[in-house]
């Protein structure tokens, strides 16, 4: 058993494309040595900003040897007229490396036992990497220097070792070796890695902290030791992305404590907080009575703790932050001069999208939309159409201008400085949750139907201005701007989570009308389609976990988005139904007739022309089937009843009699029986 070490050291790789390109390592190596059959005890992909690291523990020497069977040629061409193989059975033995008695008969077929010898893992590795490595994939993938192979940053060194030796191996210009580079800072420049089991300890000493995870462990106890000095604490629970940004951008982190004046501590948390976070990649550091301190920490990618140099990081980090906050808090002492509500006329001047008006016209839209929901939820909306009017409001402010990402944030700071309620002040923030695919939802009725009501109109927006031959500009894989896929995702969430009896699909033909007419769009006989089956397509992927396909299917029975409460009932419902033989017999007899009357128009039973008596007790049993269908377990099982009656039907009568009336009421009969059946669900698809 041996190991094996690959590194790839390159220029400062994005950290956002580092984990994904572990994880992309990870599959490609595993799909390597599976396809070989070569066995290993344990993969481990390891990365820095520099450097991308594979190390393969216990790994088998060699592919296994392989004697597997080839058939050759049908025995009437393998043998001649006296027995003899012919040269086509010959060639065969031949191509196969097997002498002409080794040849035998089987299944009419002449045939061979052939031996394949196993590769070496060593070149089963130097026949694949290059390939692995330039088959990684990435944003803003370019070419380097003369090499038409595309990759994330120019690559400048590679290290290969199987055992202690090097694996001979060439990747663009750079052949490997068993050499690397450390830390920039670091004094030991040129690290030699002895192998697999040393490398982590090798680079070390150089400086490199290689393992992810213990990166990301010494950053959180070295800044909460530091942070610990002045009697403060770090949120990491809340600082998930900072955390691995910065442990993704370092390769051996030392943290840096900083501070800024008092003064901008009068500017809201939040806008501190992101400058801080997100902007410049420092934590803020909490006081234990929970208010923001006016410290905060940088973690420094440096080697040495020389205090001219502390000093000098601490000093550039501080001059930035403070530039940043003064701009903060100029903006928001200009921006609360005036109460929130007059900043809802300067919607007018900005555009919500090319050709669909103003944010002041979407405003108006989301009012009525709202209003529209407080009809079917049959609730009080003063205070909902006074949060929807300000919603948009926070948009032209100064502030928000300056920091796009606190819209509705502000928002929620300004109209309780302008003095509105706090229920309105909330909505006004949280309805623009979800912030992402499984966030909090709006927590309050208010924020609730104005979330819905703006990615309502979004989306309606969106499909009318991209119809016909601009249908290529609507959300994919990878461009979304207007995030409509995830404002989907935001009303179904908000309803389902909330229980809110709303007609998703009556508000959709509602705003794409609103917004046809306003902007003298033709809505084109498709659109509205396109929008349901756009929502219902993220709502197909929400619960393709709980569901299969077919069950989801099975239970569209309506439009799920009429009543997404009776939709996700039905489902659980025939979920586990389906697993009774009682409701398997059922759907195999209502399928029975589906495949009868699939197209079949309802028309009106004459008893009169009943001929057998088995389509008269057919139609008797589906005379007895009163229950309500609402109460869908019950009407089930009096379906359950038809089921022998349906079947005798189909064993003793034909259906397509020669007498055109008796067959046209017999598939008027099995009509009748179709609209019971779907009812329940689409049994075609189960």
């Amino acid at each position: 058993m041996s190991d094996f070490l690959l590194e790839i050291l390159t220029q400062e790789l994005p950290y956002k494309f580092i984990p994904d390109a572990q994880k992309q390592l990870k599959s490609a190596f595993e799909k390597l040595f599976c396809e070989f059959g070569i066995e290993y005890k344990k993969l481990d992909i390891q990365a820095t900003p520099r450097r991308l690291a594979v190390m393969v523990f216990d790994i088998t020497d060699k592919q296994k040897d392989i004697l597997k069977e080839a058939r050759g040629p049908i025995l009437n061409i393998a043998l001649n007229d006296k027995g003899e193989y012919t040269p086509a059975a010959l060639g065969f033995a031949k191509k196969n490396n097997v002498s002409e008695k080794d040849l035998y008969q089987k299944d009419n077929y002449i045939w061979a036992k052939i031996e394949i010898k196993g590769k070496s893992t060593k070149e089963i590795l130097c026949e694949n990497i290059e390939n692995i490595i330039f088959k990684l994939q990435g944003a803003h993938f370019m070419r380097w220097g003369n090499h038409e192979q595309k990759f994330s940053r120019p690559i400048e060194n590679v290290v290969a070792l199987y055992n202690n030796d090097i694996l001979p191996l060439k990747v663009l210009d750079k052949t490997s070796t068993n050499k690397t580079l450390g830390h920039r800072f670091s004094k030991n420049k040129v690290v030699t890695i002895t192998n697999a089991k040393t490398y982590i300890d090798d680079l070390k000493k150089a400086n490199v902290i290689v393992d992810v995870e213990e990166r990301k462990n010494t950053i959180v106890k070295s800044a909460s030791d530091c942070a610990a000095k002045i009697d403060t604490v770090i949120n990491f629970e809340n600082l998930d992305d900072l955390l691995e940004e910065v442990t993704y951008i370092t390769e051996y982190p030392i943290p840096v404590l900083c501070d800024f004046d008092k003064k901008y501590l009068e500017i809201p948390d939040i806008v501190t907080t992101t400058v801080m976070s997100k902007h410049q990649r420092y934590f803020p550091l909490w006081q234990k009575d929970g208010k923001l301190s006016n410290h905060f920490i940088t973690m420094a990618n440096f080697v040495g703790s020389d205090e001219e140099s502390m000093n000098n990081i601490k000093a550039g980090n501080q001059r930035v932050v403070s530039a940043r906050l003064e701009d903060g808090i100029f903006f928001y002492k200009e921006d609360t001069k005036t109460p929130l509500d007059n900043k809802v006329e300067a919607l007018k001047g900005m555009t919500f999208q090319k050709g669909l008006g103003s944010l002041f016209d979407k405003t108006q839209r989301i009012i009525a939309l709202c209003k529209e929901i407080c009809t079917q939820l049959k609730i009080n909306d003063t205070d909902i159409l006074r949060a929807a009017k300000l919603s948009k409001a926070d948009l032209s402010t100064q502030l928000v201008f300056e920091f796009t990402e606190l819209q509705g944030f502000i928002g929620e700071n300004y109209a309780l400085k302008s003095g509105e309620k706090e229920n309105i002040a909330l909505a006004i923030k949280e309805h623009y949750f979800p912030l992402s695919a499984y966030s909090e939802t709006p927590s309050k009725i208010e924020g609730q139907v104005v979330s819905i009501a703006d990615k309502i109109d979004t989306i309606c927006a969106l499909f009318i201005s991209t119809q016909g031959k601009m249908k290529k500009k609507r959300p994919t894989g990878s461009n979304d701007p207007l995030g409509a896929r995830r404002a989907a995702i935001g009303i179904l969430r908000t309803v389902i989570n909330n229980n809110l009896k709303l007609n998703i699909k009556t508000l959709i033909d509602n705003s794409l009308s609103t917004i046809s007419k306003e902007f003298n769009i033709p809505l084109e006989s498709e659109t509205k389609d396109e929008v349901y089956d756009f929502i219902l397509n993220r709502l197909t992927i929400m619960y393709e976990k709980e569901f299969s396909q077919n069950i989801l299917k099975a239970s569209a029975i309506n439009n799920p988005l009429e009543d997404l409460d009776k939709f996700l009932t039905r489902a659980k419902f025939i979920q586990k139904a389906d697993e009774s033989e009682k409701f398997k017999k059922l759907s195999e007899a209502a399928n029975r007739v589906l495949r009868i009357v699939k197209d079949a128009s309802a028309v009106l039973v004459d008893e009169k022309l009943f001929v057998l008596n088995e389509e008269k007790a057919l139609f008797e049993a589906i005379k007895k089937q009163n229950v309500d269908e609402t109460n869908i377990q019950a009407y089930t099982q009096s379906l359950e009843n038809l089921i022998e009656p349906v079947n005798n039907f189909f064993d003793k009568v034909l259906v397509m009699d020669k007498d055109e009336k008796i067959k046209n009421n017999r598939i008027a009969l099995l009509n009748l029986l179709k609209e019971k059946f779907q009812k329940v669900c689409n049994f075609q698809y189960l």
